[in-house]
């Protein structure tokens, strides 16, 4: 099976049950470290509903995110600029980032904007916009790289989360994130893969090692960006930022409310 990443010779490694019925074929890249599965048929059965039922932990995930978010921008890039939220769901990352009092659009094709409407991402009418965020969105890629080009197109820097395949899988249902029961996640990277992606596109690729990472055509400190995401150390120069940014949500209304 040919690698979605690199076109490299992928071997396959596992055969796992998606959906509880359908036997499904995994394949790994040696060369860029990628695992895919083989061409997902169920997806259309998956995507019954945009946001599947085990994924309880959307809000505070959501939150979460919202948290880390605010210090990337701050500190690294202007935090009076444009940004998207790629395949952000019903809108609730995009409403929050409004509520904290940045400029953020949503953007989906198979989701509903429930929470960010008005706010929408047009192609022709938006441009030069600082960042793109994309959370839990690359493991749902079919094929990653054409994504991501389009992704490119909008902003050199995207700031995303997927969970980096671990070191050793003894068994393939020792980890959760393969989503076997759900069956929407079809892309696994490495460490390695995103920085094959990187290079590919001579771009810069910062991790926290885990599932925080960013391609960006800008040099950052490594260490810079792992204390603007964590939790314990982030969390004063976020009480900083928070000082100095002002809320949409009254802004908003009043637009809103005019149309």
């Amino acid at each position: 099976m040919i690698c979605k990443i690199c076109n490299g010779e992928g071997n396959k490694i596992f055969v796992s049950k998606i959906l509880k019925k359908y036997d499904v074929q995994y394949f790994s890249c040696p060369k860029c470290g990628f695992v895919f599965v083989e061409n997902p048929y169920w997806l259309e059965e998956a995507y019954m509903y945009p946001i599947n039922l085990a994924d309880t932990g959307i809000l505070a995930r959501n939150i979460f995110l919202s948290n880390l978010v605010i210090n990337i921008i701050y500190y690294l890039f202007n935090y009076k600029g444009k940004f998207l939220d790629f395949a952000g769901g019903y809108g609730v990352f995009t409403r929050l980032m409004r509520d904290w009092g940045f400029n953020f659009k949503w953007q989906d094709k198979f989701s509903q904007n429930l929470l960010a409407r008005g706010f929408e991402y047009s192609k022709k009418g938006d441009s030069d916009f600082e960042l793109v965020t994309a959370f839990e969105v690359f493991e749902h890629l079919v094929n990653p790289i054409n994504e991501l080009e389009e992704i490119f197109k909008i902003s050199k820097n995207v700031l995303f989360s997927t969970v980096l395949i671990p070191d050793k899988i003894i068994n393939p249902s020792d980890w959760w994130y393969y989503g076997f029961n759900h069956g929407q996640h079809v892309s696994f990277y490495s460490k390695k893969t995103l920085e094959y992606i990187a290079n590919k596109y001579e771009l810069n690729y910062y991790t926290n090692g885990e599932s925080f990472h960013i391609f960006t055509n800008r040099k950052i400190s490594q260490v810079l960006f792992r204390v603007l995401v964590s939790n314990k150390f982030g969390f004063f120069a976020r009480l900083w930022a928070k000082k100095h940014l002002k809320s949409k949500t009254w802004e908003d209304y009043l637009s809103m409310d005019s149309k």
